[in-house]
């Protein structure tokens, strides 16, 4: 098991913002967990702040969620709509899947085989 430090974690999440199709698509990679995802809300914040209200959260690199990573991502989907935004994600990941189905947010967002059908 691995062992991480606080500032080792930070490195553990890779974001990068690009516009494509009237929309901000964030590529997501690496583990979305309670020491990452204050990184993610914070991205996700300064989008919203700069105008960005329909986003695509792409989590095909994501290799680890937990319940801090949905939380922030519920949070995301609210932030969005009181612009009258857009969050959907894109994932094709069993492990990811499950979790959304477990927790019942696949009622929640709008998901997404590739970027390109979420546009």
């Amino acid at each position: 098991m691995q062992q991480f430090t606080g500032s080792e974690a930070e490195v553990d999440l890779s974001l990068t913002a690009r516009a494509e199709g009237g929309r901000t698509v964030i590529e997501v990679a690496g583990e979305i967990d309670v020491y990452t995802a204050p990184k993610l809300r914070e991205k996700i914040a300064a989008l919203v702040d700069e105008g960005a209200y329909d986003l695509v959260l792409d989590l095909e690199r994501v290799e680890f969620l937990d319940s801090t990573g949905l939380g922030v991502l519920v949070g995301g989907l609210k932030r969005v709509r009181t612009h009258d935004g857009s969050l959907s994600l894109v994932c094709t990941q069993e492990r990811l899947l499950k979790i959304f189905r477990i927790t019942g947010l696949t009622k929640v967002f709008d998901i997404h085989p590739d970027v390109a059908s979420a546009i």
